[in-house]
């Protein structure tokens, strides 16, 4: 075990017949890097391969290359039953296999997890480490295409891609203005993804492990966590570059969302890109709603504002909801905050340009509250979010 005062750490890849991409992966994780570029020492962390249901010999590559890495690389073969047989509950048994091991070795444990069809970057390991000695307990990396493969799939796409990425950062930039937290400042991002993501044992146990579920296991991790009021960082400095494959292992999940985009170019974005304005508005509403829950300020003008019933959120508090589920709940009867429609990516340029005019408005209010504290980022006498 790694004796320095940073945590150790076991890297868990969840793995269903990728025998053909199984090695790239690990020979990633093999070459990790300080964030000063000197190689890592060889019990820095250890690699647990969770191979599950394979029947390409996934485990038994992944022994053979165990001997070419310096770290120590566990390989677990499980056949899941058919109702746990998908990418969510392989991720949470190599995490909880990983939580037992952490455990018997002592407190301060961190468990990373990555695909198989996936190379984190040099640095990935010391930077999440990085984030997480600066106070938070989980790190959610940014997932970047394989560059070949997102080129191979043709410009037209590529070009949906480079549009949706740019719309992505200014929205991100948004709702980091408008909803701070102080843990996950801009520049960050907005996706929590199994590819890459860290959390110490500690928070882990204490929101009862991975959430089960058959998809989207990853963004109810960050979300259980920072319901029960751990830090989550969004981190651009911890990158991981990911398979852009078609034919993919998980019903649902993000090769059918390609194979989708390759057939319609124009098909819907995701769910959670709204129009620039609805974002933003979203944002400050979220802010003001937080701050008004957790200090248990009078309803009425909140409830105003959302143009919702004066005692909806009473009840909730009466019904001892938490923070999330009370947003949630808000969100679905305020009209002010009903999501009317998907954007496309026909949509995208007007839409990013409406963005960057709202970006230059909340850094330029940033510079006038730095210049004058006190300054403040809503109307006076408003109530109202201010949007431009």
């Amino acid at each position: 075990m790694n004796t320095n005062i940073e945590p150790f750490a076991i890297v868990t890849i969840p793995a269903c017949d990728e025998a053909d991409r199984i090695e790239r992966c690990i020979a990633a994780l093999a070459v990790q890097r300080d964030r000063f570029g000197a190689p890592l020492a060889a019990d820095a962390f250890e690699i647990l391969v969770f191979a599950n249901n394979c029947t390409d010999g996934t485990s038994a590559v992944a022994r053979r290359f165990a001997d070419s890495v310096p770290q120590r690389v566990v390989v677990i073969e499980e056949e899941l039953p058919s109702e746990m047989a998908n990418a969510g509950w392989a991720r949470k048994r190599a995490m909880d296999l990983a939580a037992d091991r952490l455990d018997a070795l002592g407190p301060g444990g961190v468990i990373m997890s990555t695909d198989a069809d996936s190379c984190v970057g040099p640095a990935w390991f010391s930077s999440n480490l990085h984030e997480l000695a600066n106070g938070v307990e989980c790190v959610a990396g940014y997932i970047d295409a394989e560059p070949l493969e997102i080129v191979s799939l043709g410009r037209d796409f590529l070009s949906r891609g480079r549009l949706e990425d740019t719309y992505l950062s200014l929205a991100a930039e948004i709702v980091a203005r408008c909803d701070p937290r102080a843990h996950d400042p801009w520049p960050n991002h907005r996706v929590s993804s199994g590819a890459s993501l860290a959390v110490t044992v500690a928070a882990y146990r204490a929101i009862g492990g991975l959430p089960a579920r058959a998809l989207g296991e990853d963004a109810a991790l960050t979300a259980a966590l920072d319901e029960a009021g751990f830090k989550v960082r969004h981190s651009l400095d911890v990158v991981v570059q990911t398979s852009c494959r078609i034919l993919g292992r998980a019903p649902g999940g993000a090769a059918d969302t390609m194979q989708r985009r390759l057939a319609d170019l124009n098909a819907p974005c995701d769910d959670d890109l709204e129009p620039a304005l609805q974002i933003a508005r979203r944002a400050m509403y979220r802010s003001l709603f937080r701050r008004a829950w957790q200090s248990a300020l009078e309803d009425g003008p909140m409830s105003a504002r959302l143009c919702i019933p004066s005692d909806f959120v009473r009840r909730l508090r009466a019904e001892e909801a938490t923070l999330r589920e009370a947003w949630e709940a808000v969100s679905g009867r305020s009209p002010v905050l009903t999501v009317h429609r998907t954007l496309r990516p026909s949509e995208l340029p007007r839409q990013i340009a409406i963005a960057r005019m709202i970006v230059a408005s909340l850094r330029a209010a940033a510079i006038t509250r730095t210049a004058a504290p006190g300054g403040r980022l809503h109307r006076e006498g408003s109530g109202e979010p201010e949007l431009a």
